[in-house]
């Protein structure tokens, strides 16, 4: 396995962000002054403090062990990380599964598929009758030892949500690296020839986020955007596209520290504050597993290591679903990236244009 990208995980540069205790410093301290807490956006509009109802989405971070090493990752996922979930953590989150009766996972990384349990745990939640998703970065299905995996994905009716930060070569090597687009385009070539994107029982979703400190655009226009250019430059056919908000956190948080605009994107996000995106943010029906089986109300909590409220279960060990319902929110200022403009979740944005 290679890495397809140059750059260095924070952890490998021996940066303090690479703490998440240092992000969070930054993110509620004097850097943030003038920036109101996401509980007072909340409450100034006559919002409820966030409460936790059915848990829908099981989503699992299987490790942040990566075949890439892109820009923006809010893991800091790279081929230098070796956390990788054990077969007794990724057993217990399949019992919760099934006897919890959550109808879907999502599987994350780092790159997924690099779990020496991914198959397993592909294959029995699907033998539960689960909708599994697969988040993946494409350039893994290219990679020696995994040839067979996108066959593999297919034959089970995975889900595949895989990022392609844009339809342009340039911008998308930029933010991912040298020679990623190339890869992605052969990648979802072989998943159109799987049936990916043409079959309804194969969805392909791409996800677009911005190179830069900006909000996405329309996801609607983008998607007709994408689904042009990609058909006429490579014959590529895509169920749907996903845009992300980039959150202010780990090498993203590192990137506007460097180039000394993070007071303004944290400024940006908390001023485009949606308060109709509230009701479909993904930490209302998902619960988060880190790959040492700790339990979060979401991905970007799990990254900046706010754990559960302490009246939660904090493990997936102890799961209690009906001490999870109704359990409070544990928010903080980079809740703004889920809630600026037209939102954004691991299902992309959350509500239309208006």
């Amino acid at each position: 396995m290679s890495p397809v990208m140059l750059n260095l995980t924070l952890l490998r540069q021996g940066s303090p962000l690479a703490d998440a205790a240092e992000q969070r410093r930054i993110l509620e301290g004097d850097r943030s002054r003038g920036i109101p807490a996401f509980q007072d956006a909340l409450e100034s509009r006559g919002l409820q403090p966030l409460t936790a109802g059915r848990i829908e989405i099981l989503q699992v971070n299987v490790g942040r062990l990566c075949n890439q090493t892109c820009r923006h990752c809010h893991v800091d996922a790279g081929p230098d990380r070796r956390e990788v979930m054990n077969a007794e953590t990724v057993d217990a989150c399949l019992r919760v599964l099934d006897e919890a009766q959550i109808p879907t996972l999502d599987i994350t990384g780092g790159a997924p598929e690099l779990n020496p349990n991914f198959r397993r745990i592909v294959t029995t939640a699907r033998g539960l009758g689960r909708r599994v998703i697969d988040r993946c970065n494409l350039t893994i299905l290219l990679a020696p030892g995994y040839e067979g995996l996108a066959g593999f994905l297919a034959e089970q009716g995975v889900e595949i949500v895989a990022s392609l930060p844009c339809y342009l070569e340039g911008n998308c090597d930029r933010q991912r690296g040298e020679g990623v687009y190339e890869k992605s385009i052969t990648a979802l070539k072989r998943l159109n020839e799987l049936g990916y994107g043409k079959r309804n029982d194969l969805p392909l979703t791409l996800v677009y986020n911005p190179v830069g400190p900006s909000l996405p655009p329309d996801q609607a226009k983008l998607e007709a955007d994408y689904r042009r250019e990609l058909r006429t430059r490579h014959g590529i056919e895509f169920t749907r596209l996903f845009t992300i908000t980039n959150m202010p956190i780990s090498r993203f948080l590192a990137d506007l520290l460097d180039s000394g605009r993070y007071e303004e994107y944290l400024a940006k996000l908390a001023s485009a504050f949606n308060p109709a995106a509230v009701a479909g943010l993904m930490c209302l029906n998902t619960l988060s597993v880190d790959w040492q089986g700790r339990l979060y109300d979401c991905d970007f909590n799990q990254m900046l290591d706010l754990g559960m409220t302490s009246a939660a279960p904090q493990t997936i060990h102890d799961f209690d679903a009906s001490r999870l319902m109704g359990r409070r929110i544990v928010t903080g200022r980079h809740c703004y990236g889920c809630t600026a403009g037209a939102g954004s979740s691991c299902g992309g944005a959350i509500v239309g244009e208006s």
